[in-house]
């Protein structure tokens, strides 16, 4: 069957999961937690999605769980897996993957033949989404944002944009990328086609959108890590992760509260301020929990999220954001990307040095891909590398 021809439908998660009873965590304060049903079976928490939700198989799944053994060792514990999702597929992999599975399965069915979104120059997700789309015989509009007035130079995730046939809106600074979608999604309308418009990273309700759609991918994936983790020896203590749209990091903390594991998932800032950041998490997990039927609802208390490694803001290298690509690459050979994962995993080292995690924690660092950003930087990495 051609890729053109494929229909959404549900798919089953491909791992056998077990009931989990918590087994501790860290010895740190932490949120009180969210209110509402008692913990459930993984299996009937993954059977929910399935009958609630389509879902058209984009990603490669299940990913890898990895030991990081030389970093466990280089930092004295805690014990520290990788979540391979830099290893879904669909044009380099990434997080994003499993976002649209459930986002394109709704666009499907609502009979759309153009996807309009939009980011930044090196946006993970449009390249993704423009994938996605190429795979389903969709047209995709990408808007991406300039950041300022310099020369625009194609590479990177820019540069697959164009090699996936994406068509491309450059925006001037300051503009307002939602409603140009509207506007651009008014002019589909009136040539007969059927334009489905979704927010950056799939994570926000709103558009062509009417719920949490992206943030039910990490539902599907904690769960996945979840057991992984306990077929290695360990339910995890901690999930750190890159957040910045939130819809990745509501799945993962909606699915940990859904079965009642002790994991605690620790958000690291790519961009903005902690408290706005937990605001906009406890939203999507709330929206995700009721279109679950879940009975779950979140207060920002309730999220972790650190933001000291931002810097001076979005795609803007730090020196632990450099010296952490560094590390992982040449003591674990894991290629980090400046802006999501190398930063998380800076948060990452830097927790673990000020004691925030116990030595015989276990900790899974995910990783959400990125990898081609890593050629847009690559004259300012050779630079504070110091080669």
């Amino acid at each position: 069957m051609r890729s053109h021809d494929l229909r959404a439908k549900r798919v089953p998660l491909l791992l056998p999961f077990m009931l989990v009873i918590g087994c501790g965590g860290g010895r740190t304060p932490q949120p009180a937690g969210p209110a509402g049903m008692a913990p459930q079976d993984p299996h009937a928490v993954a059977q929910r999605l399935s009958q609630r939700f389509e879902r058209v198989p984009l990603a490669h799944l299940p990913t890898p769980l990895e030991e990081l053994e030389v970093m466990t060792a280089d930092l004295g514990g805690p014990r520290i897996l990788v979540k391979r999702d830099d290893q879904t597929g669909l044009a380099t992999g990434g997080n994003k993957a499993r976002k649209l599975e459930y986002i394109f399965a709704d666009a499907q069915a609502k009979g759309a033949d153009v996807v309009i979104t939009w980011g930044g120059l090196q946006s993970n997700w449009c390249r993704q989404t423009a994938a996605g789309a190429t795979m389903l015989g969709m047209r995709a509009v990408l808007l991406l944002s300039k950041r300022d007035d310099s020369e625009v130079v194609v590479d990177g995730n820019h540069l697959l944009d164009e090699i996936l046939g994406a068509e491309i809106h450059l925006l001037e600074p300051g503009s307002d990328p939602a409603a140009i979608a509207e506007e651009i999604a008014v002019k589909e309308r009136a040539a007969g086609n059927t334009p489905y418009v979704v927010s950056v990273g799939g994570s926000r309700t709103g558009g062509s959108m009417a719920q949490p759609l992206g943030a039910m991918g990490y539902i599907q994936a904690f769960l996945e890590t979840h057991q992984q983790a306990l077929e290695m020896g360990a339910e995890p203590d901690y999930l750190v992760i890159a957040t910045g749209s939130g819809g990745t990091q509501a799945g993962l903390v909606v699915a940990a509260a859904a079965i009642g594991a002790e994991t605690k998932i620790v958000g690291i800032s790519v961009s903005g301020s902690a408290e706005s950041i937990k605001e906009n998490v406890a939203n999507i997990a709330t929206q995700t929990a009721t279109s679950l039927g879940l009975g779950l609802s979140f207060q920002s208390d309730d999220i972790i999220v650190f933001d000291d490694f931002v810097g001076e803001g979005y795609g803007k290298l730090t020196v632990g954001t450099v010296d952490a690509i560094r590390m992982v690459a040449r003591r674990e050979g894991l290629l980090l990307d400046p802006v999501y994962t190398g930063k998380a995993m800076s948060g990452l080292i830097a927790l673990a040095e000020r004691g925030y995690f116990d030595e015989d924690d276990t900790v899974v660092f995910v990783h959400t891909g990125g990898t081609p950003g890593i050629f847009h930087y690559g004259d300012d990495l050779l630079e504070w590398i110091g080669r």
